[in-house]
């Protein structure tokens, strides 16, 4: 990480550098729009000052080229700079497909950040250069934000829904991240850290982390999780409890009991875990416990990407259990 003061942070990925290429465009055309009439306005003040002998006379007159052309000139460079500040808003809402996928819950005052290899750390995020990276954010508390100087991205995090923020970082590094967002007494010292590394560095550092307690993967917690807080008892093949089957729901539409359809995406898996009653499925009873008050949300994260991994259709642990 570098130290000392400067005015303009590192540029460590192609956003940023388009970012800057958007405000520093954007406050060039400002200063060419409002320094002629800067400049006018001191040539009027002296010409015309009191006392100054000056024929004050002057004949009405127009020019429409030049009128017209002080207006439409530029409205079409404004609205030029608000279709590319449009683009780079949706390319930042368009994660690609392939994006490694990181979950992370804020809470006063520290982030925890869980890897879908299974490692877990808190307030320092480790991540591949050159990789996409999604993270997948959730507040235990109140509302906080994400902000990353260098990569010119920020989010907010919000308590009961899940919000998205990706990236691509490009340049080796450690960078410092923050909380944008005052969430309390120690709002100040809520921080962390980025750090940018070579793959095979990245893939050393997930090894170590994994043979040090965390070797199962996310989706294989949430499996167990699936086990030992009862869920495979209503929503296994063998239960005689009618619930919703869970195979291939992941991604696909569901119909709902008030004749409304939802699209079965992350957030629709945490909130049938947490809040059963808010969107019951069609055809089923609302007989579903919450679990508001049962699994802290590094829990809820495990089982939905468990509930993905098998609504997805991917090969995972739900055929090895019996009872499922």
């Amino acid at each position: 990480m570098s130290h000392g003061f400067f005015l303009w942070p590192v540029q460590a990925s192609h956003h940023a550098k388009e970012v800057d290429l958007l405000i520093g465009g954007f406050g060039v055309m400002v200063w060419l729009l409002t320094l002629p009439v800067f400049i006018l306005i001191a040539v009027f003040v002296f010409r015309y000052r009191t006392g100054r002998d000056a024929n004050r006379d002057h004949a009405s007159g127009s020019n429409v080229w030049l009128e017209v052309s002080w207006s439409i000139i530029p409205f079409l460079l404004t609205l030029g700079f608000f279709v590319w500040a449009t683009a780079l808003y949706f390319d930042l809402r368009r994660p690609p497909a392939g994006a490694m996928t990181i979950n992370l819950v804020a809470r006063q005052w520290m982030w925890k950040y869980q890897h879908g290899e299974g490692a877990r750390e808190i307030n320092d995020l480790h991540v591949p250069v050159n990789r996409p990276v999604k993270l997948v954010m959730i507040s235990q508390d109140v509302i906080h934000s994400v902000f990353v100087p260098a990569l010119r991205i920020k989010q907010d995090v919000l308590p009961g829904r899940y919000t998205t923020m990706w990236f691509t970082a490009d340049r080796l590094g450690i960078y410092p991240l923050r909380c944008a967002e005052f969430c309390g007494t120690d709002h100040s010292v809520m921080g962390g850290r980025l750090i940018v590394m070579a793959p095979q560095d990245y893939a050393g550092w997930l090894a170590r982390n994994r043979d040090g307690g965390e070797s199962e993967t996310l989706a294989a917690a949430g499996a167990r999780l699936f086990r030992s807080v009862g869920c495979s008892g209503c929503h296994g093949a063998a239960s005689t409890v009618h619930a919703p089957p869970l195979d291939g729901l992941y991604g696909g539409p569901v119909g709902l009991s008030d004749g409304r359809a939802l699209i079965a995406d992350d957030q629709y898996l945490h909130d049938s875990i947490m809040l059963p009653n808010k969107d019951v499925a069609a055809g089923y009873r609302p007989i579903m416990p919450t679990y508001a008050n049962v699994l802290a949300s590094e829990q809820v994260n495990a089982l939905v990407a468990y509930l993905k991994d098998i609504g997805a259709g991917k090969p995972g642990t739900r055929q090895e259990d019996g009872n499922e």
